[in-house]
C-alpha cells in the first residue's frame, strides 16, 4: 500500500483529530467562562450556544427584526409580504438581514447593534421596550438613536391585512430610505 493511498476509518479519524478538526460550541462556552471569571448559569449557557442566524446578506446595513416563536426566520406568507414591501423600496433580501429575535442569543439592542452594525433597524411586532432601548417611541415614528434610524411597526400579519397601517408603514419607509 502506497503512502498516498492510506485509508482510515471514521473511528480512527475522530480519535486522531478530536481536538484539532472539530470545534464545538462547548469550547466557546468554556472560553467564555474562563475569560469572564464568573460561573455560567444554564440560561447563560443556552444563550451562548445560540447563533446569530439571520436571513439575507445585510449589504445595505438594514436590519429587520421579527418575532416568531415557531419559525427559524419567519413564516412563508410573511416572508412573501416582506419581500413585496422590500421590492417597493427597491431593496431585496440581499440588502437586508431578517433576524427572528426569538431565536437570537440576546434581545438587548446593544448586543444586536454590536453584532450587525446596522444603519437602519425596523422592529416588526417588537417594541423598543422589549428591545431594552432607553428611548421609547410610538409605532410609525422614524426615530434616530445611537447613529442608527429605528422604526417600530406592528407585526407583518397585521400590516398585510390593514390598508391604513400599510400606508402608514409606506410613509415611514419613504422617509427612512429617501424614496419618492
Amino acid at each position: 500500500m502506497a503512502l498516498n493511498n492510506i485509508q482510515l476509518n471514521s473511528f480512527l479519524l475522530t480519535n486522531l483529530y478530536r481536538d484539532s478538526l472539530i470545534e464545538t460550541n462547548e469550547i466557546s462556552v468554556k472560553e467564555k467562562k474562563i475569560n469572564s471569571g464568573t460561573p455560567i448559569t444554564e440560561e447563560t449557557k443556552n444563550s451562548l450556544l445560540k447563533e446569530w442566524k439571520h436571513l439575507g446578506d445585510h449589504k445595505k446595513n438594514i436590519l429587520l427584526i421579527v418575532r416568531y416563536d415557531d419559525a427559524t426566520y419567519l413564516p412563508d406568507e410573511q416572508l412573501n409580504f416582506l419581500t413585496s414591501v422590500l421590492g417597493a423600496c427597491k431593496l431585496s433580501l440581499g440588502d437586508v438581514a431578517v433576524l427572528n429575535i426569538s431565536n437570537a442569543p440576546s434581545h438587548f439592542y446593544k448586543d444586536v447593534l454590536e453584532k450587525f452594525k446596522s444603519s437602519s433597524i425596523i422592529l416588526f411586532g417588537f417594541t423598543p421596550e422589549q428591545f431594552q432601548m432607553p428611548v421609547h417611541f410610538p409605532e410609525f415614528q422614524v426615530q434616530p438613536f445611537n447613529n442608527c434610524t429605528f422604526l417600530h411597526a406592528p407585526v407583518l400579519e397585521k400590516l398585510e391585512s390593514d390598508k391604513v397601517l400599510k400606508s402608514k408603514l409606506w410613509v415611514c419607509l419613504k422617509k427612512m430610505f429617501n424614496l419618492s
